[in-house]
């Protein structure tokens, strides 16, 4: 005859199972063993125009609707792109913070000393004096790293390797040095280096541009000069070069009036 495990036994069995596998008794589970969300491995660039004053950050990832948590911007105080198991508050906060008088460096240091999962956490800033740098968790996962240049910082996690960030900071570079181009155009063009570099390991999903100036978004009303977003996409970087191009031209009176460089 075969033998059967009735209802109760197979109950008991998965009690068994889950306590197997529950902390023992006293042990801490810590916010850096159990991220409370999912991980927004990404690449990310922010940058300051001294010229125009344009504040700016842009980014893509294998994660739907990254433009939602990364990037954050503040005319005439500061840019942030936060990552890696993104703790929000380093946006909200990092801008108060520079706001406040605070520099890039010291806000990054105010936000990391008082958040116990930073060995988890990439963030970027800058600040409206071109100030920037870039914080890279020591539990990121590989390839995890950064490069800051004057008036921006490259950073990402989970990449394809150290050429991404290295060719977003040369592409942006060579963009800024065009006559004629601007800081949305500077972002992009390092995006696209990324992604031509691996970009993020996992594939691409999502892609998201934020340029803040004062008084320069739709009628005037607001710093939001330039706000566009790639959701869901084959090839958002793609995409959203395409909703700029359309974005200049139908805004072409705000870019009109834009400041002039020489």
């Amino acid at each position: 005859m075969n033998k059967h495990v009735s209802p109760p036994g197979i109950r008991i069995l998965l009690i068994l199972i889950t306590l197997l596998h529950l902390p023992l008794y006293g042990e801490k589970v810590t916010e850096k063993d159990t991220p409370k969300e999912p991980l927004v491995a990404t690449f990310s660039i922010v940058g300051f125009d001294p010229v125009t004053g344009d504040l700016g950050v842009a980014v893509q990832s294998k994660f739907f609707g990254v433009g939602t948590v990364v990037p954050w911007a503040k005319a005439d105080v500061g840019a942030v792109a936060t990552q890696s198991y993104a703790n929000i508050t380093y946006g909200t906060e990092g801008i108060a913070l520079m706001e406040k008088g605070l520099t890039p460096k010291e806000a990054i240091e105010h936000l990391t000393r008082n958040d116990e999962g930073n060995p988890l956490r990439q963030a970027g800033m800058v600040d409206a004096k071109g100030r920037a740098i870039s914080f890279t968790g020591a539990k990121c996962n590989e390839w995890a790293g950064h490069v800051v240049g004057d008036h921006f910082a490259a950073q990402g996690n989970l990449l394809a390797g150290q050429s991404v960030v290295e060719d977003m900071a040369s592409a942006y570079r060579e963009a800024a040095a065009i006559p004629g181009s601007e800081l949305a155009d500077w972002l992009m063009a390092a995006m696209q280096a990324g992604q031509e570099a691996g970009g993020d390991k996992r594939g691409r999903q999502s892609a998201a541009l934020l340029v803040v100036r004062k008084d320069s978004g739709y009628d005037r009303k607001n710093d939001r000069y330039i706000d566009l977003r790639v959701e869901d996409h084959q090839t958002p970087i793609i995409e959203l070069q395409r909703l700029l191009e359309i974005h200049k031209q139908f805004y072409r009176r705000a870019h009109a009036n834009k400041p002039k460089r020489d």
